[in-house]
């Protein structure tokens, strides 16, 4: 069996810079990732796919997992594989701006590439990942990155490994469409230079505006996070509704961890750190 974590993704900063002829967004943002995340197992098997997991049932309406589509793709475009059971432990909330479904179909290509041989930097992994969704790529790199275009091009930025961070999503569903509908059309300029964390908080999400609009929850965890000691930056991931606070050590994120679960029952929080 093969055991692969598909780290949440982070967008510590989203600027979108213009909408495109093609119905996408220019945008350019600041990828991270962190330890928590969905866990994939993979074996070969009778073809079987099953979803578990806290967020198992959030699944059940979708008929075209990403994770049996990436498997497909790899099938169909760069190598045959043997039948396989393949388990998906959901354990991110779903549609919640911090890349699950990305991030479970760029570790079913990974795993694929390891059991056809296949390198993992290959470059038609990626063009699969980036015909999978805007996020795949960045989630089959896997690392600290400025992403451009539509998310798809990568350049690797030191890494800020170990930062602890807590998650928080207040239960609320937005959908990524509508939040980028509401996007006021303003260009306010690229990421600010700097190293990971330093750009971050120097710059934004242009996202954070509208989703709070169609989610007020989300502005209430934003401003609690803020409030925390020890916090160095709190912010919307993606189109939201999970928002994140980066923390100067690891037991103030703990205290505010516990805070939440005491607390909020109604909000998921995951306390985890920076890869």
């Amino acid at each position: 069996m093969i055991e692969r974590i598909a780290r949440a993704k982070l967008n510590l900063a989203l600027h979108v810079r213009a909408r495109r002829s093609d119905g996408y967004h220019a945008i350019e943002t600041l990828f991270a990732f962190v330890e928590h995340g969905d866990v994939l197992r993979v074996a070969p098997g009778a073809g079987r796919f099953a979803v578990t997991g806290a967020f198992a049932a959030g699944l059940d309406a979708e008929p075209d997992n990403l994770v049996l589509r990436a498997e497909r793709a790899f099938r169909d475009r760069i190598a045959p594989l043997p039948p396989l059971d393949i388990t998906l432990d959901k354990r991110l909330p779903v549609a919640s701006g911090i890349g699950g479904g990305s991030a479970d179909a760029a570790a079913m290509l990974a795993i694929c590439a390891d059991l056809a041989g296949i390198e993992g930097d290959d470059p038609r992994l990626f063009a699969l990942a980036d015909a999978l969704g805007s996020d795949v790529p960045a989630c089959l790199f896997g690392r600290n990155a400025l992403g451009t275009g539509r998310g798809e091009r990568l350049t690797e930025i030191a890494a800020a490994s170990g930062t602890p961070v807590l998650l928080v999503n207040p239960g609320v569903p937005v959908a990524t469409a509508e939040v980028f509908a509401r996007w006021d059309g303003t260009d306010r300029g690229p990421i600010a230079p700097g190293d990971l964390i330093e750009a971050a908080a120097a710059s934004r999400n242009d996202l954070e505006a509208p989703a709070r609009a169609i989610a007020p929850a989300i502005g209430e965890v934003l401003v609690w996070l803020a409030s925390q000691p020890g916090v160095r930056l709190a912010r919307m991931s993606g189109s939201g509704a999970t928002c994140f606070a980066l923390f100067d050590d690891s037991a103030a994120c703990s205290k505010a961890a516990g805070i939440v679960g005491a607390t909020q029952p109604g909000w998921w929080c995951a306390e985890t750190a920076l890869t």
